[in-house]
């Protein structure tokens, strides 16, 4: 096996069988080169700058009601009361109900102002 990879490192680098020899030894770590020692030695004090993988907890966001749209959701809720069955209110947004067996919904939407 041994003698194989020598032969292998003498054809593929043009080297004698000495210095095949040597070359593989050194990478079979039977013999110490000094030279790459020192390389290995330069390179364990590097400073290494990597980059850490941290998510940060997004923190609930508490949801802020629009007192606007609540007031007037209300008023169409109050005055539709006696003529149909209100099925569902969501937050100060929607407001569903039956008429005549028939489901609706009313959304109430404020537009932002153009800038």
């Amino acid at each position: 096996m041994k003698e194989k990879e020598i032969k292998a490192l003498m054809t593929k680098y043009n080297l004698t069988y000495e210095e095949a020899e040597q070359l593989w030894k050194e990478d079979n770590e039977l013999e110490v080169n000094e030279e790459i020692e020192k390389m290995t030695e330069k390179a364990k004090q590097v400073r290494r700058y990597e980059k850490k993988e941290v998510t940060k907890k997004k923190a609930p966001k508490e949801r802020k009601v629009d007192e606007n749209k609540k007031y007037l959701l209300d008023i169409l809720h109050k005055s539709l009361q006696p003529f149909v069955k209100i099925t569902n209110e969501k937050t100060e947004t929607e407001l569903s109900f039956v008429y005549n067996d028939e489901n609706y919904t009313v959304k109430l939407i404020k537009h932002r102002k153009e800038k």
